[in-house]
């Protein structure tokens, strides 16, 4: 394996595609952004300094890391990144994308000095923990029959930062900046975190398409009477079964599920008609979806709804795979500004690997190689970013180099990209 040829096609594909993001901000900033995505990408860290090592210069680490904190001072990177990244994507949404959206959380347990530290919900720990850190709204792309997963937003907030509203505004701007970009395609899956009337209202407004599991206390209308869901969910016959299969903490737990539907609208919006599918199996009380596709008495129809929810379920595994692969929780910097500038060229480096690097034969070579290259002992699962992240790391630490701007094709020229 030619690990030098490996190493420059990659430098060169980093570059165009840091290129492509940072179109519209200044040069020095152009720069910045294209050193940093490859510093993450080489170095599996967010850590400045380990970034700064990536670029082998004769300039001294402390003055690199010292540039590279007044560029993540520009508040304008942030918008700019997710812009990009958006426009990007937007191509592959389709009308039955599924969009699946999760609030995470960046334990910064110890930190005392970092800007607006907030109060959070440790998800990894299984008390559920309350400890200091941000909070993150994470949006990936994704289709009920591929294992592709496509990070499209991944957005850091604190509720002690000033202009901060409301946890729903932050995952209403997430919403409506995915759907602008994708001119409303797609399908939006959230968790019970979604059973507020401050989404579903907004996006029944705007017409868009939805499936959110339900706490099971809301009042929804079906027929002529007005009843709790979970006492609707209760009545609901569920004629169709399914066997499902969910791998938690590394095991796998198998579940024998029935499920059914019921017509239901919202007091609130009368006269949108809404369907509730009804899963029971899972647990003692049953699971509700409420969605806005139409549903009818299909078993391939419900099961779609049902398997669309479950690949929520996915999303988990990519989050592990941020903090765990680039280390997320060791962020450094303490300004607010820098904290969500770096979540965005995180994301921007997760896009690079699970999209860019996939999306043309001759980079899906190069991905084989770089799986190759990881040495996995046990072989390569089924998610593979874990072993393409590894990949990359070990090819440029093979082959270290320092990624150079991607120069400009002359106006008319044919560009010929071979990857």
């Amino acid at each position: 394996m030619n690990y030098s040829l490996i190493a420059t096609k990659l430098r060169s594909k980093i570059s165009r595609f840091s290129g492509e993001l940072s179109k519209n901000l200044d040069k020095t900033c152009q720069r910045f952004i294209r050193e940093c995505l490859y510093g993450i990408l080489s170095q599996e860290s967010v850590m400045l300094t380990e970034i700064g090592r990536s670029l082998n210069s004769v300039v001294p680490l402390r003055k690199i890391e010292e540039r590279f904190c007044r560029q993540l001072a520009k508040p304008q990177i942030q918008q700019a990144l997710h812009d990009q990244i958006a426009r990007h994507a937007s191509n592959q949404i389709t009308e039955d994308s599924l969009l699946i959206l999760d609030i995470s959380d960046v334990k910064k347990q110890y930190a005392k000095k970092m800007e607006y530290l907030a109060k959070v919900r440790d998800g990894s720990s299984e008390k559920g923990e309350i400890v200091n850190g941000y909070w993150t709204v994470n949006v990936i792309a994704t289709r009920l029959n591929s294992q592709h997963l496509m990070p499209v937003y991944h957005g850091l907030y604190s509720q002690n930062a000033p202009g901060f509203e409301s946890e729903n505004d932050e995952i209403l701007d997430a919403i409506d900046h995915i759907s602008h970009y994708a001119s409303n395609r797609g399908i939006w899956v959230i968790d019970r975190g979604g059973d507020r009337d401050t989404l579903f209202l907004p996006m029944m407004r705007k017409k868009r398409q939805f499936i959110v599991r339900l706490v099971g206390n809301r009042h929804l209308i079906c027929g002529n009477k007005t009843a709790s869901a979970l006492s609707l969910a209760y009545e609901c016959p569920c004629p169709y079964s399914e066997l499902i299969i969910k791998i938690k903490h590394g095991k796998e737990e198998k579940y024998l599920v029935s499920y059914g539907y019921v017509q239901v609208r919202l007091p609130d919006k009368r006269k949108v008609p809404l369907y509730m599918l009804v899963v029971k199996g899972f647990g003692e009380k049953p699971m509700m979806l409420l969605t806005s596709l139409p549903l009818r008495r299909k078993h391939s129809v419900l099961r779609n709804i049902l398997q669309s929810y479950i690949k929520r379920w996915s999303i988990e595994e990519t989050i592990r795979y941020l903090k765990q692969s680039y280390d997320f929780e060791n962020i450094r910097v303490l300004t607010y500004v820098r904290l969500k500038n770096l979540a965005a060229l995180l994301l921007c480096a997760l896009y690079f690997i699970t999209t860019v690097i996939d999306s043309a034969s001759k980079l899906k070579i190069m991905a084989s190689h770089l799986l190759h290259s990881a040495k996995r002992v046990f072989g390569i699962p089924d998610f593979k970013y874990y072993a393409l992240s590894d990949g990359l790391c070990n090819v440029f630490k093979i082959c270290p180099g320092y990624v150079q701007p991607c120069k400009k094709d002359p106006p008319g020229q044919i560009v010929l990209d071979f990857g």
